[in-house]
């Protein structure tokens, strides 16, 4: 009966670790999803056509468009612009792509499918289109658009947190100057980001960014049209965006990007991807044999146990008067003790210290509490 318990029980233990061991591994599966974490959808912009939606061909350039955005990021491209050319010069698409300057490798692809799946969605029958999301933009027209300037149509975003201290906006625009020059004169990127003290207890976090195929010139002249529209729309607010097709900018009391230094090519934020990736599986596979292991030693061990109960023993020594051999220190046996130190203990096996019955003798107990009891376990 006790075996059959003891199998039981192992059985029991074994399932709860399974259990344990399938959530720890739901658990992390999860987390690897969370650090993906879904883009935000900001705005879109679709232009309609009748005549121009009507011709297949024009139809087809833009499904294609729309696949080879989705293969250009899978190969970890970040940021591309180019154009679908066709028989007729009218069915020509001119299509774009581009991720926040922080954001590279798997989170960049995640948000560029979201993006191609939505624009489709929101614009099955549009001329030209072009939606955002919080770390990446996708676009395309039947006009060219590459190399030149494009500040329509634009958009702002402000934040529920109003200003307290009426210096914040100038601090604000002052510090957006400096980016903007930043990226303008000072790097070969075509994004900036940084903070700046507005208090002794309160940061505020800038982003600007350009077109990559607009130059510096260009970049200068957009980001700075973006930013006089501030005072009107968002200066009131600690949060603001003011974005449009060619660029954008964005200021917060939340750090909302991840601080790179120095320029980062497409195939070092392939590789960062990679390295990540690489990481999670490793930590995942580690964990997953350190508890498969303890299983199996745990399931061993309670297969031991239900093989029989002599198979650990504790001796818990009670002092005895007499000297009593232990063979159970040589054999492994119990302790033997002389039939004259039983006699004597007993009274010569008096009824007075007689216990009860059992199917093989009569029990009693010692005169004396000084004797050594080993208990099976």
């Amino acid at each position: 009966m006790k075996k059959l318990t003891t199998i039981k029980t192992s059985q029991q233990n074994m399932a709860c670790i399974t259990r344990f061991l399938s959530f720890i591994l739901l658990h992390i599966f999860l987390l690897t999803l969370t650090k993906a974490q879904s883009p935000f959808y900001m705005v879109s912009f679709c232009q309609n056509s009748t005549e121009k939606t009507n011709i297949t061909s024009y139809r087809s350039n833009v499904n294609n468009v729309l696949l080879w955005i989705n293969s250009n990021s899978a190969a970890g491209t970040v940021s591309n612009q180019t154009v679908v050319r066709s028989s007729n010069n009218d069915d020509h698409v001119y299509w774009y792509y581009d991720c926040r300057g922080d954001v590279r490798g798997t989170f960049c692809q995640f948000c560029l499918t979201t993006a191609v799946t939505d624009i489709a969605r929101r614009c099955p029958n549009g001329v030209s289109a072009m939606i955002w999301y919080d770390i990446c933009v996708v676009g395309y027209s039947n006009q060219t658009f590459i190399g030149k300037v494009i500040l329509t149509p634009s958009w702002n975003l402000t934040g529920s947190k109003n200003v307290t201290d009426s210096t914040e906006l100038g601090k604000a625009v002052n510090y957006m100057r400096n980016l903007i020059g930043k990226v303008t004169t000072e790097t070969n990127q075509n994004w900036a980001m940084g903070a700046f003290n507005l208090s002794d207890t309160e940061k505020r976090y800038g982003w600007v960014q350009c077109s990559r195929d607009i130059g510096k010139d260009g970049c200068k002249k957009c980001l700075e049209t973006m930013l006089d529209k501030v005072p009107q729309c968002c200066g009131t607010k600690v949060k603001w965006a003011v974005v449009c097709p060619s660029c954008g900018m964005e200021i917060d009391d939340n750090k909302f990007y991840q601080l790179q230094t120095g320029s980062t090519s497409p195939n070092r934020g392939k590789q960062e991807s990679k390295t990540k990736t690489l990481i999670i599986i490793f930590v995942s596979v580690l964990v997953a044999v350190a508890l498969l292991s303890y299983c199996v030693y745990y399931y061993w061990r309670n297969n031991r146990l239900s093989k029989g109960p002599s198979l650990l023993r504790t001796v818990k020594p009670i002092s005895f008067h007499d000297n009593i051999q232990r063979e159970d220190s040589l054999h492994g046996d119990l302790p033997t003790i002389p039939l004259t130190v039983i006699q004597r203990s007993t009274d010569n096996f008096s009824e007075s210290y007689k216990l009860g019955e059992g199917g093989f003798d009569l029990p009693t107990h010692a005169k004396s509490s000084t004797i050594y009891l080993e208990t099976l376990v």
